[in-house]
């Protein structure tokens, strides 16, 4: 694509979604999300005759940009556009392409993020079994058994590893270590890592794998190396895992709203719940940092106090339930 010489930001832009790509690895979504914040940055300067160039920028260009956009959007759309610009500008900065980061002191909005969401043992269970091999009609019930079989594998897979749904959806064959009990995802930045698989993964995964031939498409095409494969043959995409969560969620559990990143949260929190520690639940998740990893045990506090609130006499106390519960005489056990 050829780009106007007249128009340094249009080069720069295109040079930092190439960086984004190829040496930071970072996921397509995010490259679409940050160029398209970009983008509105290079159409503000358009629109407001500044210089198409992002050296040329001042500090206050880049606040009036923010502050033109602020009206209506929540915190984290506000903070995720700073920091587009920020990253943008650390990009530049570092190729020696600007002598001074007009960015360097602009401040994200503090956004507090939602503690973790979970589902019950009992409910992630039913959520697990749900699929069965009834679905579908007459020549279509091979073909719809081995769709059942290939839904249990993926619900156990996210339940038991605390894998993303990006992770799960680009596995392939040669990523399952099956007799270790295991396989290696690539996470957030293509970063590798093992996840562990339970023993019913493993299980659900092998009664999978014997039928996984039967989803080829109708001319006998199908993806050579994709572990989860959609009706007719193809790679399953994250959006399809998605639909799969969700009538699973809703027959299972009665919860249509279930999303597969519920069962990560899940998986974490049932395991801090056993024991577990942090350390080693961050290095399942693939969390960068530790910090990250703490939220699920605000989650389980939070848990114990309503369970203490509810059980303890001394708690009940508080609400002047154990004045009702006592009588005029009282042992001293």
């Amino acid at each position: 694509m050829a780009v106007d010489a007249a128009d340094p930001l249009e080069q720069q832009l295109a040079d930092f979604r190439a960086y984004l790509a190829t040496e930071r690895r970072a996921s397509s979504l995010t490259v679409a999300t940050y160029l398209r914040d970009l983008d509105a940055l290079r159409a503000y300067c358009l629109e407001h005759d500044l210089p198409r160039d992002a050296g040329a920028l001042k500090t206050g260009s880049l606040r009036a940009f923010l502050a033109s956009d602020f009206e209506g959007r929540s915190a984290a759309t506000m903070a995720r556009k700073v920091s587009a610009v920020k990253a943008f500008y650390r990009y530049l900065e570092k190729r020696g392409r600007i002598r001074e980061n007009p960015a360097a002191t602009l401040q994200r909005p503090r956004v507090r993020k939602p503690l973790p969401e979970f589902v019950t043992v009992e409910d992630a269970l039913r959520v697990v079994v749900a699929p069965s091999g009834s679905q579908g009609r007459a020549q279509d019930d091979v073909r719809a058994e081995t769709l059942a079989l290939r839904d249990r594998a993926i619900l156990e897979l996210l339940y038991s590893s605390g894998a993303r749904v990006s992770e799960l959806a680009g596995l392939s064959l040669h990523s399952l270590e099956l007799s270790a009990g295991r396989a290696r995802v690539f996470g957030k930045g293509q970063k590798e890592r093992l996840v562990p698989l339970g023993p019913e993964s493993v299980l659900s995964l092998q009664a999978y794998l014997l039928r996984r031939a039967d989803l080829v498409d109708r001319d006998g095409q199908q993806d050579a190396q994709a572990l989860f494969l959609g009706r007719f043959g193809t790679r399953l995409s994250a959006r399809q895992v998605q639909n799969v969560v969700k009538r699973y969620g809703e027959v299972g559990a009665g919860r249509p709203d279930l999303h597969p990143h519920t069962l990560r949260h899940t998986c974490a929190t049932h395991l801090l719940d056993a024991g577990a520690d942090l350390r080693s639940i961050q290095e399942l998740l693939g969390h960068a940092s530790l910090g990250t990893t703490q939220r699920y045990t605000h989650v389980t506090t939070d848990r114990m106090m309503t369970t203490y609130d509810r059980a303890h006499p001394l708690a009940r106390a508080r609400r002047g339930a154990l004045r009702d519960d006592l009588g005029p005489e009282s042992g001293d056990d």
